[in-house]
């Protein structure tokens, strides 16, 4: 029997080749600038090769979302596929204009009904969201009833994260001036997060160290109330830290399943290297 409902994500999820293949998950990818030079990230270019070249680029690159015309195609292959439904999930659209594109696009394309989910998170987190869908899709859920499990899954979904510079948010507009200037002076280590789709300091934290085991900590709170939780160490080109991280987690909480993700380049962008980030997520349906 052919799925009737196609799953669409964008490059920010950092889901690997292979296991959108095997799911069927389309992708669009948005773009990193250097200079005069675009990008599109985990096509044109690696997350290696991005912070190496921004580790000797004289000015931070910039990113830009998608253009509308990538969407439409899309849409458009999708509907001539003999797809009736397309659920098409994206980072917070309080951080980039990806989702509300796609819904522009939706609305220009004929044939073919589109579901936005804004997942209010970026990496690893939404791809949870893409992968629970494609699942969903697989098994012949409709649109309606995989937007209502993924916002069911909001309620138990977690991401932490703690940067090593905060210039690159600040520069990116995703951090105020204010901000910047107290934790600078207090060389301070913030732990962020994701709040109605923002990304704003949780708590401030003096120490690197601290930061880390606060957020472990988080963890734990949520492991003790009962079920089963995956969860994700997400890096900046900080692999050995993310592994350490991971160890931590797993010696802590050996049922918790855990896994390596990445800050690819257009997140990466904002949070400079170095950052380290802890998402987790109960297992749907507990």
């Amino acid at each position: 029997m052919k799925r009737k409902v196609a799953i669409v994500t964008d490059s920010t999820a950092y889901i690997p080749e292979d296991i959108r293949k095997e799911y069927s998950i389309e992708m669009v990818p948005l773009n990193v600038i250097f200079g005069s030079d675009s990008f599109q990230e985990e096509i044109d270019i690696t997350t290696e090769e991005f912070y190496d070249k921004m580790m000797k680029a004289e000015e931070l690159p910039k990113t830009s979302q998608p253009a509308i015309g990538t969407f439409v195609s899309l849409f458009e292959r999708l509907a001539e596929e003999g797809f009736e439904e397309v659920v098409t999930i994206h980072l917070s659209s309080k951080i980039s204009g990806t989702y509300q594109t796609a819904l522009t696009a939706a609305d220009m394309v004929e044939g073919i009904k589109v579901s936005g989910f804004d997942t209010e998170v970026s990496c690893s987190p939404q791809g949870y969201y893409v992968l629970e869908a494609a699942k969903l899709a697989e098994a012949g859920a409709g649109a309606g009833e995989i937007i209502e499990k993924l916002t069911y899954m909001k309620k138990t979904a977690k991401a932490y994260f703690m940067v090593d510079d905060l210039n690159h948010l600040h520069r990116g507009g995703r951090l105020s001036g204010a901000q910047l200037v107290v934790g600078n002076l207090l060389k301070i280590k913030p732990i962020l997060h994701f709040e109605e789709g923002s990304i704003v300091p949780f708590e401030k934290v003096r120490t690197e160290k601290k930061a880390l085991a606060r957020i472990v900590e988080l963890l734990e709170q949520d492991v003790a109330k009962g079920g089963s939780y995956y969860a994700t160490v997400i890096h900046a080109n900080r692999r050995d830290g993310a592994e350490q991280l991971a160890e931590t987690i797993k010696e802590r909480f050996p049922d918790v399943q855990v896994e390596i993700s990445y800050f690819g380049p257009v997140i990466g962008t904002h949070l400079g290297a170095g950052s380290l980030g802890l998402s987790w997520q109960k297992y749907y349906g507990e």
